[in-house]
């Protein structure tokens, strides 16, 4: 899919994304879910996307110190599949967009044991902070959920994951990709914006 295909596509999807009634519970990232990138997986016929993530991009690149160029969207997407495999955590669903399958969820950790226990982790702040994901944009270019920003200048600033590697920034290349829309094709699969 094309950067511009897949942004377009994330953007309808968003514009006619539906409320969840407050009857909907909390639920575990299933056992078999199927990751698809660093802020995604599935379940059966469903999607389900954290809201107001961006993970890195497949098919875009980092060196890292020992000079070897990795994919940067594989590791946004070990890093979501080793937390959420540590942590467990319980995800609510805060929109949907039914024709397409597709959720956006917020997820929530309450480790039992450790140093961070009895606290409440959510896994978009885990994922930023860790430096392994960004904070999504708008096509505006403000924030989907604001305070991922601050998780993102923690990790900025302690050159934490990919920060350490100068990673490209999968909102830039969304942004302008937007912007451009007569851009050519990207080569491979590219995952698309919140």
């Amino acid at each position: 899919m094309s950067v511009r295909a897949a942004v377009v596509a994330c953007v309808m999807g968003l514009s006619s994304a539906s409320k969840v009634h407050a009857e909907d519970v909390w639920y575990p990232v299933p056992a078999n879910a199927v990751f698809d990138t660093g802020d995604s997986w599935r379940d059966q016929s469903w999607s389900f996307r954290l809201y107001g993530v961006q993970a890195c991009l497949r098919g875009t690149t980092f060196t890292n110190s020992h000079g070897t160029t990795q994919d940067c969207g594989e590791a946004s997407l070990a890093m979501l599949v080793s937390l959420i495999r540590d942590l467990r955590p319980n995800c609510y669903t805060a929109a949907q967009v039914s024709a397409a399958h597709a959720r956006y969820v917020f997820c929530l950790a309450t480790p039992t044991r450790g140093a961070g226990a009895g606290s409440r982790i959510d896994l978009g702040t885990a994922l930023i902070a860790s430096g392994f994901a960004f904070p999504a944009l708008k096509p505006d270019g403000s924030p989907v959920h604001a305070p991922y920003l601050a998780a993102q200048a923690v990790a900025k600033a302690a050159r934490a994951g990919l920060w350490a590697f100068d990673p490209p920034d999968p909102n830039a290349i969304l942004l302008r990709a937007m912007r451009q829309p007569s851009a050519p094709a990207a080569a491979g699969p590219v995952e698309g914006a919140p």
